[in-house]
C-alpha cells in the first residue's frame, strides 16, 4: 500500500500545484475581457480572437481546476443524505461513486477526446468566426483536464481504500455543512 500512497501523494502534489496556478488564468481572462470591452467601446473595434481567447482561458480554468476540486473534497454531493450516514458509510459511498461513476465517465471521455483532439490538430481546424483562433488548443484543454481528473480519481480511490483498511488517517473528516444551522443559537443577556 505504501507505493500506492506515494503515487497518490505525487498526483495530489501535481493537482494542487496546477489547481493553485489556475487562479491566475481567471485574472488573465478578466483582463482580456476588460481590455476587449474597453477597445470595443473606445475605438469601436472588436476582435473574435480576443473573445475566443477569453473563452479558452475560462475553459482552461474550469477544466484544470476540476481535479483540484476533487482533491479538496469540494465536489458536489447531496449533503442532506450523505451527512446522515456514519463516516465509514460515507467512505463507501465515495469509493463506490469514484469507481462506478467518476472513473467510467472519465475513461469514456478520454476514449472519445483523444481522436477528437488529434483530428482537430492534424487538420489544423480553425474557428469559423472571422479572425478566430485555431481550435485544437481548446480541445486539448478538454483532454488535459480529463487526464488530470482521471489521475486524481485514481488518487482518491487509493486514499479511500487506505483509509478504510486503516493504512491512512482520514485527511478530511466530514463536518456537515449545515451543522451550525442545527444548533440553537445562544441567547445573551
Amino acid at each position: 500500500m505504501k507505493p500506492l500512497l506515494g503515487f497518490s501523494r505525487l498526483i495530489d502534489t501535481i493537482t494542487e500545484n496546477i489547481g493553485k496556478a489556475v487562479g491566475w488564468l481567471i485574472l488573465v481572462a478578466v483582463l482580456v475581457s476588460a481590455g476587449n470591452a474597453v477597445i470595443r467601446k473606445v475605438f469601436n473595434m472588436s476582435s473574435n480572437a480576443w473573445l475566443e481567447a477569453q473563452w479558452y482561458l475560462f475553459g482552461a480554468a474550469f477544466m484544470f481546476a476540476a481535479a483540484y476540486t476533487l482533491s479538496q473534497n469540494e465536489h458536489i454531493r447531496i449533503d442532506v443524505i450523505y451527512g446522515s450516514f456514519s463516516r465509514r458509510v460515507q467512505h463507501w459511498i465515495d469509493l463506490f461513486g469514484h469507481v462506478f461513476f467518476l472513473m467510467p465517465f472519465v475513461v469514456l471521455m478520454l476514449y472519445y477526446l483523444v481522436p477528437y483532439v488529434r483530428m482537430s490538430y492534424v487538420s489544423g481546424e480553425v474557428s469559423s468566426s472571422a479572425g478566430g483562433l485555431i481550435i485544437w488548443p481548446a480541445k486539448a484543454i478538454l483532454l488535459i483536464g480529463f487526464v488530470l481528473l482521471a489521475l486524481q480519481g485514481v488518487s482518491e480511490i487509493i486514499k479511500k481504500i487506505a483509509i478504510m483498511t486503516g493504512n491512512m488517517e482520514d485527511p478530511s473528516p466530514y463536518v456537515p455543512t449545515h451543522a451550525p444551522l442545527d444548533e440553537a443559537p445562544e441567547v445573551r443577556s
